[in-house]
C-alpha cells in the first residue's frame, strides 16, 4: 500500500479545515496557501471530500469548504479512502484473485489489512490538529 498524492491532500485539506473550524466556509486557495499545495491538486481533494459528504461547499465570493462534522467524528481511514478508494496492501485484496483458494500469502494480506485499517480507524481529525 502506498498512499499517494490524493489521499495526501486530502488529509491536508481536513487538517486546514478543522484548524480552522468555527470560521465559516474557508477558501481553497486560503488552505493551498497555507499548505504550500497547487489549488489544482486541493480542488481534486476536495471534490473527493465533498462527494464523500465529509466536507460542505459553498459557492460565491464568501464560499469555500467546511467540515461536515466534528472534527472528532471523523477517522483518519475515511479521509484516506475518500482520496484513495482503497488502502490494501495487494490488489486481490481488492479486486479478488482466481488464486485466492490455495494462495498462501493471502491470509498474511488480509492480516495486514486489518492491522492497517484498526490503526487509521483508530485515529481521528482531532488527533492530527492536537
Amino acid at each position: 500500500m502506498m498512499i499517494t498524492t490524493k489521499g495526501r491532500n486530502a488529509l491536508k485539506v481536513m487538517i486546514d479545515l478543522a484548524k480552522h473550524e468555527g470560521e465559516g466556509f474557508i477558501s481553497l486557495a486560503d488552505v493551498a496557501e497555507r499548505q504550500k499545495e497547487s489549488l489544482k491538486y486541493l480542488e481534486a481533494s476536495a471534490k473527493s471530500l465533498s462527494q464523500a459528504g465529509l466536507v460542505i461547499s459553498a459557492r460565491g465570493k464568501s464560499g469555500g469548504y467546511k467540515l461536515a462534522r466534528r472534527a472528532e467524528e471523523y477517522t483518519v481511514a475515511e479521509i484516506l479512502l475518500s482520496g484513495e478508494g482503497s488502502l490494501a496492501p495487494v490488489s486481490c485484496l481488492i479486486s479478488g484473485c482466481e488464486n485466492a483458494g490455495t494462495c498462501d500469502t493471502l491470509p498474511l494480506f488480509k492480516e495486514l489489512d486489518e492491522v492497517i485499517m484498526n490503526f487509521l480507524t483508530s485515529k481521528s481529525l482531532k488527533d492530527l490538529i492536537k
